[in-house]
């Protein structure tokens, strides 16, 4: 009597070897981007620089704004990398990445231009890990899957979507005030310019 290996148990090894690889890429790139804004490592303005920017561009109070997607980013990219709480991680970058690309939608699409590309893909491949799974090369395999449970997807994606929908809408009220604000300090001046 002869044994067969099945052609599924090749490959799913090979998912598994991708799935690290794709947790690894994406998880250290998320990582990084959440030191540079927790730390100012790798080029980084850390809390207080990026503080400021997110203030600029309507996410505020800056600071709280500033430590929120350090964390999302840093803590979600290193869960990811590792493979542990899968799904929270995943939601969390996604929804890090999602607040980003509201910032670079103006710009269009393309990252050459200021748009919103590079945030897509990476919370694109952030969601799609949390839906997937970080495979059996991952601390939540090896643990069995204590911190990555079928109902926990969901939950996951639908509290961070949640979350981020609250926060990206009250960054466009902000802006539409302080847009409604600037246009009408531009109608004072015309009235005392004209003598209105």
């Amino acid at each position: 009597m002869t044994s067969h290996t099945s052609p599924y148990d090749s490959s799913y090894d090979r998912r598994d070897l991708g799935l690290l690889l794709l947790r690894l890429g994406t998880g250290g790139v998320l990582a990084a981007h959440g030191a540079q804004k927790l730390f100012g490592w790798f080029g980084g303005h850390g809390i207080e620089g990026t503080g400021r920017f997110m203030e600029s561009v309507g996410y505020a109070p800056g600071r709280t704004s500033a430590t929120a997607a350090g964390l999302a980013e840093a803590g979600g990219g290193t869960l990811l990398a590792l493979g542990l709480a899968t799904p929270a991680a995943g939601a969390a970058a996604a929804g890090a990445m999602a607040g980003a690309a509201t910032v670079h939608a103006p710009n269009g699409f393309f990252n050459a231009e200021g748009g919103f590309e590079y945030a897509a893909t990476l919370g694109l491949a952030a969601t799609g890990l949390a839906v997937t799974g970080p495979g059996r090369l991952s601390l939540d395999h090896a643990i069995g899957h204590v911190f990555d449970r079928g109902w926990m997807v969901p939950t996951a994606l639908a509290v961070t979507a949640a979350a981020t929908a609250v926060i990206v809408g009250a960054r466009n009220r902000r802006l539409q005030e302080k847009e409604r604000e600037e246009q009408a300090e531009r109608v004072g001046e015309q009235e005392v310019l004209f003598g209105e």
